[in-house]
């Protein structure tokens, strides 16, 4: 009895500690709230930062039942009891941070890695156990999560087993070359993802054979030299998302949709957006498509003699696409003979994460700060992107790069990623507005473009629709809902994996599955029609390349030179200057 006695007397402070935690947790959370939404705002720029005329919002109510509270706070100090009789013995376990050696062999480490996973673990219970709306809800977990990946033992050289054991093994020559690759991304303003040096556009990447036969101040329009005798009769153009570069369509050979597209037989034509710089800082989301989409659509047409093309859009490039052919169809035109839409939102009700961001008051705060001009800079919306997967965009490489002084291997499509592009302000705000947060393009002519009313129920052609299923910037229900608004015949595609991996899927690599409904039917969610998909090995490319050709009409003899001859010919090779410009 004694005994037990000291021992309950042994664990008492650490017990007090535990319970007063419980009190500054509650209040944490309850700043979670908005901080979640507001640590970047839609852009790297905190909130707080903002000039004073910019409202804050206010801070939502938030409670726990006292029964939930009851039961997570019973779970937490049963798991950090046994934690604290285990002491030194304690294991991380179930995360691939700390699944090394060196972390087994430093029980200071290990032990520190087991309480973080634990408060962790109980964070993310509270922020779930909450009575709140949707929104501040998600917006808690976010935060939660945020400060999860922050505070990782493994981002500190003092805690971290596997930096420490580099640094002795190599005699600290691993923490100087950490002390240079920080202050080299410091100098270059970015965190290094993959060694730049080894790459260069038009060298080893955007490498397809072309030329631009187009430019004006906001894109340049790229022509691909035929890989085939023969091509179809309908051009091919893609419209690129311009929140980044076209080359992610060609990054190398073996995995390009532009040279696939070309052995497919296409004669195919892609808009390479111009890096906005200070002269672009008053374009609009009206520029964009009446200057550049509806521009490259009737170029197309114009250079090949077609009267219809066919068209795809990628991300942002099929929002824009989408407009462009509405824009068309209330002018009683109709360019396209079909549409592609590869990860596209046209309607935003489902934004998955990014709803976090999207307030009014953010809204209003980047129309206030951008709508009548000015740049937003590409390494802000860089930044906003790779914090929703913190672990494995940011931290990953802050512990790799600085700690463990590693340089991360050539990787040509996070090459692209740190490729960062800027946005006109007022093209930015009017989107920001129109659409994530008041979603008018998905509702018949609640806006006006180009001096016409949108419905995008007069686009009234075959559509072939891409969603990603782990796709974390245009959930795979947000690609989906598109369905429900065009009105031709459509097919939809659901790949595995996420935004750029499961659009850049190659059939050679062999890689991934798809599914597809053959009956036809587009029940109003993506999980009914799911039920009635079936899964296919490998990738939707040739899916996709057997559809097209069913619109791309018959064969014609190659042309043997770039544009038509007369008035647009060839201004420079393939990629073109607009895409070697840096942000």
């Amino acid at each position: 009895m004694k005994q037990q006695a000291t021992g309950a007397d042994a664990f008492a402070p650490f017990q007090q500690a535990l319970s007063e935690g419980w009190t500054k947790a509650l209040e944490s959370l309850q700043q979670s709230a908005v901080q979640g939404a507001s640590a970047f705002n839609g852009g790297g720029m905190p909130l707080w930062q903002s000039p004073p005329a910019a409202k804050l919002p206010e801070l939502p109510k938030v409670s726990i039942a006292p029964e939930k509270l009851q039961s997570i706070q019973q779970q937490y100090m049963a798991e950090a009891t046994e934690l604290w009789r285990r002491g030194l013995e304690a294991r991380p376990e179930g995360d691939k941070r700390f699944a090394g050696e060196a972390w087994g062999s430093n029980p200071l480490a290990a032990f520190s890695a087991a309480v973080y996973l634990l408060n962790g673990r109980t964070l993310l219970s509270m922020a779930e156990a909450i009575d709140a709306d949707e929104k501040t809800k998600a917006r808690m977990r976010f935060a939660v999560e945020q400060w999860m990946a922050a505070a990782s033992p493994s981002n500190s050289l003092a805690f971290n087993a596997e930096a420490q054991k580099k640094a002795i093994d190599t005699q600290g020559e691993s923490i100087a070359k950490g002390i240079q690759n920080l202050l080299h991304d410091m100098k270059q303003g970015h965190l290094s993802m993959t060694d730049e040096s080894a790459f260069e556009v038009g060298r080893n990447v955007a490498t397809t054979e072309g030329a631009v036969v187009f430019e004006n101040e906001l894109f340049q329009l790229l022509e691909y030299k035929p890989l085939t005798a023969k091509v179809y009769e309908r051009p091919f153009l893609l419209v690129p998302p311009c929140i980044n570069k076209f080359y992610i369509l060609d990054l190398q050979p073996e995995n390009s949709l532009i040279r696939y597209a070309n052995e497919q037989g296409h004669r195919v034509f892609v808009v390479s957006w111009r890096n906005p710089d200070e002269s672009l800082a008053n374009a609009t989301w009206d520029d964009y498509i009446e200057n550049a989409a509806i521009k490259a659509i009737h170029l197309v047409q114009e250079i090949d003699g077609s009267k219809q093309i066919n068209a795809l859009g990628f991300c942002v490039g099929g929002t824009i696409l989408s407009t462009a052919l509405a824009v068309l169809a209330a002018r009683g035109e109709k360019p396209a003979a079909s549409v592609t839409l590869l990860t596209t939102f046209l309607d935003f009700s489902d934004t998955g994460i990014l709803d976090i961001f999207v307030d009014e008051a953010m809204v209003a705060y980047r129309e206030m700060q951008l709508g009548k001009g000015g740049l937003l800079p590409g390494m802000d919306l860089a930044s906003t992107f790779s914090f929703l997967r913190p672990n494995d965009l940011v931290w990953n490489y802050v512990v790799g790069n600085y700690l463990k002084g590693e340089t991360p291997p050539p990787f040509d499509l996070l090459y692209w990623n740190s490729d960062a592009t800027n946005l006109p302000g007022p093209f930015y705000t009017w989107y920001l507005r129109n659409t994530y947060h008041e979603n008018k393009l998905a509702k018949p002519n609640a806006l006006t473009v180009c001096g016409e009313k949108i419905d995008l129920g007069k686009i009234d052609i075959p559509a072939y629709i891409y969603g990603s299923r782990e796709d974390h910037i245009v959930p795979i229900g947000g690609a989906y809902a598109s369905t429900q608004l065009l009105p031709g015949k459509k097919r939809f595609v659901m790949g595995a994996s996420g935004h750029i991996a499961g659009v850049i899927n190659p059939p050679a690599k062999k890689k991934r599955s798809h599914w597809i409904r053959e009956d036809g039917k587009f029940p109003k969610t993506q999980a009914e029609w799911l039920a009635g998909a079936t899964e296919h090995p490998g990738s939707w490319w040739t899916d996709w390349a057997q559809w097209l050709k069913g619109h791309a009409g018959k064969q014609v003899p190659a042309p043997k030179a770039y544009g038509n001859g007369k008035a647009y010919k060839a201004i420079e090779p393939a990629p073109g200057r607009y895409v070697k410009a840096r942000a």
